[in-house]
């Protein structure tokens, strides 16, 4: 099922927005933890940015350097974001907690943090419902995790980690800044602003590990192996299918090689119409099969 842009654009809208309230209230209070969402946002933006550009780019028709299509380029930029959420968006937060903890600073005009952050959480909150009701609508009954362990559209799953980091990340800051003001102790603040750089590192191992897996190469489900199996072996010239090879290109494009043994009688002329037929069968009933190879094969038939 193809996956929709409107969490990608959503989030950015939302990102950009909160970003810039962020940095306002950070120079205002002198919050660490604030800084830190100031970055995490700003992160988050760049990674909208290179997902829409990976979406665009993964579109390229195929060509002589690229006979197989730009697909995978989506893969790559989602690799690309988990470990801009790392090394920016956790690296940065983490060490600016660890500086704030050896020269802690008192936070001026904590309203205004609150301000900010009641206004992130709402747009956050939005950004999120939005990436986790397409997330719901792509995998169907299936098990959040495994939905995530199957899916083959990162963009979805990355922009729903994002948003769900962005929610934490805004009650660590939120806790950071009211413990440091109610008990007057500042290294509150460093404190948050570690934890928001460890929620970064655990969503961009997850994210990494995904779309590491997705660049690689990941096969076709068992369920349409065994379905486009059994349309092959259904016609009345295959004996049986020997080997199927299958990769994913992009989330909607997916390649298929197939060996088929030919029963003994069928003549080297009827082959040709056979693997027409079959490949018109399986493309019609699977549409993403964008490139389907059947190769020939002859074994004796079973009697």
């Amino acid at each position: 099922m193809a996956a929709s842009k409107i969490p990608i654009y959503s989030a950015l809208g939302a990102n950009l927005a909160i970003a810039i309230t962020k940095f306002i209230a950070a120079g205002y209070t002198g919050s660490s933890a604030m800084l830190s969402e100031g970055i995490h946002s700003v992160v988050d933006t760049l990674n909208e940015i290179l997902l829409l550009y990976g979406i665009k780019r993964s579109q390229k028709p195929a060509d002589a350097k690229r006979p197989f299509g730009y697909g995978k380029e989506l893969y790559f930029w989602a690799f690309m974001v988990s470990i801009m959420i790392f090394g920016i968006g956790g690296g940065i937060s983490f060490y600016e907690g660890v500086n704030h903890l050896l020269h802690p600073e008192p936070i001026e005009n904590p309203k205004w943090n609150y301000l900010v952050l009641g206004f992130a959480f709402v747009f956050d909150g939005f950004s999120f419902i939005t990436a986790r009701r397409e997330f719901k609508r792509q995998r169907g009954d299936t098990g959040f995790w495994k939905a995530v362990r199957h899916s083959k559209d990162p963009s979805t799953f990355v922009v729903l980690f994002e948003d769900a980091a962005d929610l934490v990340g805004l009650t660590l800051a939120f806790l950071g800044v009211f413990l440091g003001e109610y008990f007057h102790n500042p290294h509150f603040d460093g404190i948050a602003s570690i934890l928001i750089g460890c929620v970064l590192t655990a969503v961009s191992v997850v994210v990494a590990r995904e779309s590491r897996s997705l660049l690689m190469g990941e096969t076709a489900e068992p369920a349409i192996i065994e379905d486009v199996t059994a349309i092959t072996e259904a016609h009345p010239t295959v004996h049986k299918v020997i080997r199927n090879l299958s990769m994913y290109m992009a989330p909607e494009e997916l390649i298929l090689v197939l060996t088929v043994a030919f029963k003994e009688e069928v003549v080297h002329a009827e082959v040709t119409t056979a693997i027409d037929d079959i490949r018109l069968s399986i493309q019609t009933r699977y549409p993403t099969i964008k490139q389907l190879f059947i190769e020939p094969d002859w074994l004796p038939s079973e009697t």
